[in-house]
């Protein structure tokens, strides 16, 4: 149980310290009494009160449950998953040669190998089928990056399983493709019951494994399109598959590419404009002159994804690119945060001019050429080829340090190179995504800030707001928080996005403005949809993009993964108590989500709780008359499309019907209301219907849509 939602959606949060200096947990809350919670800090009589009462409650939910176990199947979902099918190359010809506990053996072995090459990128196995395995990623459990881990997995799977010990050789053959599909337990009859998938999805990575060669991953268009450039490729061109009416474009995997940023990797090389940031690339520019004067600086740029943090930094390495100055680059990785030393070891690699068929001996000596100018100890050459795993063959004395003393030294040798750069020009270090740095990196980072501040540096770091770097309030250090944009310059940014390529009347430009809140990847990624609905149409002409609904509940495949993600994180209850705001509208009220949803008042409380702290929705006063504000549409998108077509109607129904009964007085001051918000996304024909309904007689309409709805 989570004791500070449950004080937040008490309105109690002030005492949330308290309740974790003193060990309160969910074990312990039911028994506490009124002199605990004097003791607590709990000084005010009303509040005492209102803690009793929420505590008497959990008292009598505990001893309402039943002690049974849960066999409910899992509730079933609409959701974009990517899917992987892998099979074994030549099975038939395997089980010939091979007496069948032989047989048994190695596809145990097989299956067990790939099973843990999957769960190492959180993928999920959902069946195992002979010698096949059908696998989801983004189910359970989504992840922003869910097809780029699909494709990890795939690429480990083929090596794992060539060094696997088995008596024969086994060759395996992977399908991946992404899409919307409805997962969810099966109804099967007792033990039956099993967890699968609908749609076309898992047919299209089985027709793609049967197209690939032995030892090799294929993907599908919208796979490709969600990893960008973070691999390698093989285009093979539209490929007829059994089954499917138009060939499917089809791609070979052939191994991680070698490019620097994520961000570029994942993002067109042209990029959008920058809008609104002229105050951030300011000051950016000011650290700039001082740290080129040898007072060393630091900039902090701390946003939500999708807000522009690499773009800034992108559009600030523009600005230098004329000046004199050595740059440097970072990158942490979500794949890597277990790798110490990542982000350094990949900067040498690439300073060194690594090439992928490098021997060691000739990495080796590209490593001393890069540390030569820089004034290196004897141990540095020694200590970073050991760090970049080269193996020296006698060129130096083996080291003999303790783990702790060779870790000092590296960072030492590490420090060392930058001094040295630093001595020859300016020095711009650039270090993206740091809430995915490894905790050595972050030990060599804390050594890094401290030493540049009376060095020519200048040191730009990017992350999230739910890393807190130790070295805000420094002297030298400034902490940037980038906003969403305005409403003028988030019209700007789509306008500078369609270009001179189509026309976008001011209602949809406004749409579009409406449902993404100002963050720019949002911005982007709705208006290049919008875009993309118009052209597939048979005029490709610039009027069509005027006509195209910004509003669709389609949302763009690049979106969907990060913004589910986010939903899956909440837990069961706040899931379904996002999803009924969902339906109710962009905002919606405690007093309606408890009239229409079957939760305990303190579960509400606590789930709505978890949304207010995990950003995703407003609050406005305190329940029982608080009322609730999706924070984007796009996420008001997502918890709606979650829902399955049958329950989205009875959802409907069931507001109508309660706003009707005991809401009486929304309904005759705002009849349009609960018309627009409950009901927008109803079929055409339906609305067209209530339109009808609507102008006749707003009053009698009521009725009839209710039970449109049911």
């Amino acid at each position: 149980m989570d004791i500070a939602a449950w004080l937040h959606g008490l309105g109690l949060q002030q005492y949330e310290q308290a309740f974790y200096d003193n060990a309160i947990d969910s074990a312990i809350l039911p028994e506490l009494t009124a002199d605990d919670l004097k003791d607590l800090g709990v000084s005010l009589v009303g509040h005492r009160r209102k803690l009793l009462a929420a505590i008497a409650a959990l008292r009598s939910e505990d001893s309402s449950r039943h002690p049974a176990p849960d066999k409910r199947v899992p509730a079933a979902e609409r959701r974009q998953v990517t899917v992987m099918f892998c099979d074994v190359v030549d099975s038939t010809a395997l089980s010939t040669r091979l007496d069948p506990e032989d047989l048994r053996e190695v596809l145990g072995a097989y299956q067990q190998c790939v099973a843990e090459t999957i769960g190492r990128h959180d993928g999920f196995v959902a069946r195992y089928m002979g010698d096949g395995v059908l696998a989801y990623f983004g189910y359970p459990q989504a992840h922003e990056d869910g097809a780029e881990r699909a494709v990890r997995a795939g690429l480990a799977q083929i090596e794992a399983v060539r060094h696997l010990q088995t008596r024969e050789r086994l060759q395996i053959r992977i399908g991946i493709g992404t899409g919307l599909v409805v997962v969810g337990g099966l109804p099967g009859i007792g033990e039956t019951q099993e967890w699968d998938i609908a749609g076309e999805t898992p047919n299209l990575a089985a027709r793609l494994q049967a197209l690939a060669e032995p030892n090799t991953v294929v993907i599908d268009p919208r796979t490709r399109r969600l990893v960008g450039n973070l691999f390698e490729y093989r285009d093979l061109g539209a490929v007829p598959l059994k089954g499917f009416a138009e060939p499917v474009h089809a791609y070979e995997v052939l191994r991680p590419s070698v490019m620097e940023s994520r961000f570029e990797a994942l993002r067109p090389a042209e990029l959008t404009p920058l809008v609104g940031r002229e105050e951030e690339l300011e000051l950016l520019g000011r650290q700039w002159v001082q740290a080129k004067a040898g007072t060393g600086r630091v900039v902090l740029i701390s946003a939500e994804p999708g807000i522009g943090k690499s773009r800034l930094v992108e559009a600030f390495r523009d600005t230098v690119e004329g000046e004199l100055h050595t740059r440097l680059r970072y990158f942490c990785s979500p794949h890597h945060q277990d790798s110490a030393l990542y982000p350094f070891i990949g900067q040498l690699e690439r300073a060194a001019g690594f090439k992928r068929d490098d021997p060691p001996s000739v990495r080796v000596d590209k490593l001393e050429a890069l540390l030569a100018p820089n004034a290196p100890s004897d141990r540095d050459v020694p200590l970073l080829a050991e760090l970049l795993s080269l193996p020296l063959d006698n060129r130096y004395p083996a080291l003999d340090f303790t783990p702790q003393g060779r870790k000092e030294k590296t960072f030492e040798a590490l420090l060392r190179q930058f001094a040295g750069l630093a001595r020859r020009q300016p020095l711009l270090m650039i270090f993206e995504d740091l809430h995915w740095a490894d905790p050595t990196s972050r030990e060599l980072l804390d050594l890094t800030v401290e030493h540049i501040a009376s060095m020519p540096v200048l040191l730009v770091a990017t992350f999230r707001p739910e890393f807190q770097p130790p070295w805000m309030g420094q002297p030298h250090v400034a902490t940037l928080f980038l906003d969403h944009l305005g409403r003028e310059e988030s019209g700007a940014l789509v306008r500078g996005i369609i270009g001179t390529a189509a026309t976008l009347s001011s209602e949809i430009v406004d749409e579009i403005v409406e449902r993404t809140d100002g963050v720019p990847l949002f911005l982007e990624e709705v208006t290049k949809a919008v875009i993309e609905t118009a052209i597939s149409g048979a005029d490709r002409g610039k009027a069509a993009v005027s006509s195209v609904p910004a509003s669709s509940p389609t949302v763009p495949a690049t979106l969907h993964a990060s913004l589910m993600a986010r939903l899956d994180r909440l837990g069961s209850t706040a899931k379904e108590v996002l999803q009924l705001g969902a339906a109710i509208g962009r905002d919606f009220s405690y007093e309606l989500l408890a009239a229409v949803g079957q939760w305990t008042d303190w579960e509400l409380r606590s789930a709505l709780g978890r949304l207010v702290a995990a950003g995703l929705v407003f609050q406005r006063e305190m329940p029982p008359r608080a009322s609730f504000l999706f924070k984007h549409a796009l996420v008001q998108d997502i918890a709606y499309s979650m829902l399955l077509l049958g329950l989205r109607r009875s959802l409907h129904g069931q507001i109508a019907h309660v706003l009707e009964e005991q809401f009486p007085d929304v309904m005759q001051g705002r009849p349009e209301t609960w018309l627009t918000t409950s009901l927008r996304r109803v079929s055409s024909r339906k609305r067209s219907a209530i339109g009808a309904l609507r102008a006749a007689n707003p009053w009698q309409s009521r009725v009839s849509l209710r039970r449109s709805c049911n």
